[in-house]
Formats: C-alpha cells, sequence, structure tokens
C-alpha cells in the first residue's frame, strides 16, 4: 500500500544489507591480504579503506538490527501513517 510519505518512512532490507556487507567485508579482506602480498600497495590501501567503510556499514546495519521493529519492522506491523499537514 502506498501513502505518498515513502521517502521519510521507507523501510530498510537491513537483512540483505547484512549479509551483502559480509560478503564485501570478505572481498575487501581478501583484496587487501592479496595485493599487498603481490606488491600492489596502492591496491591494497584502497581495499584496506574499502574494508573500513564496510566495517562502519556492518556496525551500523548490526546496531540498528538490534534496536528491533523501530529501524527493522517485521511483516505484522503496518506501515507508517504519513505525516500530517
Amino acid at each position: 500500500m502506498r501513502t505518498g510519505s515513502e521517502p521519510a518512512t521507507a523501510r530498510s532490507a537491513l537483512r540483505a544489507r547484512f549479509w551483502l556487507s559480509l560478503w564485501g567485508l570478505v572481498w575487501a579482506i581478501f583484496g587487501t591480504a592479496v595485493f599487498a602480498l603481490t606488491g600492489r600497495f596502492g591496491w591494497a590501501v584502497a581495499c584496506g579503506v574499502l574494508w573500513l567503510v564496510v566495517t562502519v556499514d556492518l556496525t551500523m546495519i548490526l546496531r540498528h538490527l538490534r534496536q528491533g521493529p523501530h529501524y527493522q519492522p517485521g511483516r505484522d506491523i503496518p506501515s507508517y501513517l504519513p505525516p500530517r499537514r
């Protein structure tokens, strides 16, 4: 059901974001290690920065998942009502 207020009340698929971030974390760690071992330190630094960004994102996702239905409502919780003007 569309209410017209989706940009303000949209729900994020946190479980999907969690698994995608975990996948990205594995590849960032792998990339950092491989590029460091092969002597391509510029690429190793780039993968290391990506590793840091993914870790921060994963931390925020886990925080929102633990905060409960306010951030990740289940199917039994109805959509938010549009703001009244």
